[in-house]
């Protein structure tokens, strides 16, 4: 007869585990969240050690969003369609001197028209009316609507001035030489000029020396009015003509008989009245 004799339990397998991790527990006690090597483990994988992602160095500030530790792609999107509209707008920069189209290409872009004839200037002058030439020469060196317009306008600024006062120069020398030859030679006229000078001065209003001293043929009314002794009046009072005076003079000068056509008679009516009015 068997008899029931009470067995012993197993104890449970969980506290051989507690067992085998109380050393584990024990070392973990000793590991800190400041611990040099997992910090800097944390970070070559670009987190912080509250767990938190740090922007990585090739990533701008305005794509980057803090709070959740990732790339705002919305705005990296809209940067990159931004970026792309204004290259499509963008003229690409010419290859090489030889690369004529991307250079035709850039300086219509600036301004210079297709063809010279696309120029449209504004004479700044009647004497600086456009050249054909010209504006092809400027067209092929690449100049746009505004440098053109620019040349023309400083040649009437700065140009004109000197040939007007060059033309101004060489015409009184040419004077000067039908003057030399008219009176015998150059020591001859310079004893004559001053003559008529000193004649003009005290004898004729100062607007009708510089008038009649500006050309050749004036300078011989001068002369002649110096030289010869004509009737003093013109015109006597009772002889049913006006009598002379300065201003009927001045519209004598003025017709064109007298200063264009030297009309013998207008010139004498001239000489004589001035000689009635400033005897000598």
């Amino acid at each position: 007869m068997q008899t029931n004799e009470p067995t012993a339990t197993a104890e449970p397998d969980h506290l051989d585990i507690q067992a085998e991790m109380a050393p584990l527990a024990e070392h973990h006690d000793d590991v800190s969240i400041d611990d040099p090597e997992i910090t800097a483990a944390a970070a070559q994988d670009g987190v912080t050690p509250d767990g938190s992602a740090d922007r990585p160095a090739d990533v701008p500030e305005k794509f980057w969003d803090a709070e959740a530790g990732s790339i705002r792609t919305d705005a990296l999107l809209r940067s990159y369609l931004e970026l792309e509209r204004r290259l499509g707008r963008s003229v690409p920069k010419p290859e090489n001197a030889d690369d004529v189209e991307a250079i035709d290409r850039l300086l219509g872009v600036l301004g210079r028209p297709p063809a010279p004839e696309g120029y449209e200037i504004e004479a700044p002058h009647p004497l600086l009316t456009p050249d054909p030439s010209l504006n092809e020469l400027l067209h092929g060196a690449g100049f746009t609507q505004r440098q053109a317009q620019l040349v023309y306008d400083l040649a009437a600024e700065r140009l004109l001035p000197v040939i007007e006062e060059a033309t101004a120069e060489l015409e009184a020398s040419r004077q000067v030489d039908r003057l030399e030859r008219h009176f015998g030679g150059a020591e001859a006229w310079r004893t004559t000029s001053a003559q008529i000078k000193a004649y003009a001065a005290a004898n004729l209003p100062e607007e009708l020396h510089e008038a009649l001293a500006g050309s050749f043929e004036g300078i011989l009314a001068l002369h002649e009015m110096m030289r010869k002794a004509e009737p003093e009046i013109v015109g006597r009072a009772g002889s049913g003509q006006l009598a002379v005076t300065e201003d009927s003079l001045r519209e004598l000068i003025r017709d064109p008989r007298y200063w264009r056509d030297r009309d013998p008679e207008i010139v004498q009516r001239v000489t004589a009245g001035y000689r009635s009015l400033f005897p000598t």
